[in-house]
């Protein structure tokens, strides 16, 4: 089955968006975050005393959900914006998603997402396999909110600091971002169940760790990390290490758990 990354692509009118949003807890200062370069600072509301959802299922992405993904992954980071520019936006994620496959060689990425779960009966959709999108056979689904949740993964260890005198990349860790939960699913404990399908996916990609960055003015995102058995890495003073491209100004608890492969 065909999954779907969580590439970037470049709008000619745009700057190239950021492929990882660290969280905030603050909602009501969204607008203070947005920047006038179009990109917004700010990211979910993760859900901190979370009730779990029986009716939600986590799995990969597939062809059908591009839309529900773009427009979860825009209306969680970019709350503010109104037409013309939120619909230029999401249609810019819509094409970084069909069209963003290619990784590196040796490199995993797949996006996850939390349907609800009437989303397999009850999804309008047009089209067959007869319509083909970047060379797949898909359904185009129009029934919109079934995508709750949405989570990136990937082994690419952009974030990670490279190995030996070649700065070869880093191998055997996953790495966690674009945690994005809808406002009106959020505190049922989505974007836990998030987390733990990443997991049991980076064991079946063979990885022995997984980690992510997460904004340091974000104590309901740290907390839930570390309820999930994350620790906080303390980086070296003067380490030169990369972090995600948002804002330059802001600060990163770098997290990471070791993976049970038993």
């Amino acid at each position: 089955m065909w999954t779907i990354p969580m590439g970037t692509t470049l709008s000619p009118n745009y700057n190239k968006l950021p492929i990882y949003y660290p969280s905030r807890v603050h909602k009501s200062s969204l607008s203070h975050h947005l920047s006038r370069s179009g990109i917004c600072k700010a990211s979910q509301v993760v859900e901190i005393f979370p009730l779990v959802s029986p009716e939600i299922v986590v799995r990969e992405a597939r062809i059908e959900d591009c839309w529900e993904v773009a427009e979860t992954h825009c209306s969680s980071f970019f709350p503010e914006y109104s037409f013309p520019l939120d619909f230029v936006l999401r249609l810019d994620r819509l094409l970084a998603l069909v069209f963003g496959l290619s990784v590196p060689p040796g490199c995993r990425r797949t996006c996850l997402v939390a349907v609800t779960g009437a989303s397999e009966d009850d999804t309008f959709t047009v089209g067959d396999d007869d319509l083909k999108i970047a060379g797949f056979g898909a359904k185009i689904s129009l029934n919109k909110g079934y995508v709750a949740g949405i989570l990136t993964l990937d082994t690419v260890a952009d974030f990670l600091p490279r190995k030996g005198p070649l700065r070869q990349r880093r191998t055997g860790i996953a790495y966690v971002s674009n945690v994005a939960v809808r406002e009106r699913y959020r505190r049922k404990g989505i974007a836990k169940r998030l987390i733990e399908k990443a997991e049991a996916q980076a064991r079946t990609w063979g990885c022995r760790s997984i980690a992510l960055h997460c904004d340091l003015n974000n104590p309901g995102a740290i907390n839930l990390y570390r309820s999930q058995g994350f620790k906080s890495i303390t980086i070296p003073e003067g380490a030169k290490w990369p972090q995600p491209r948002t804002a330059p100004d802001m600060q990163f608890n770098f997290m990471m758990k070791l993976l049970d492969t038993n």
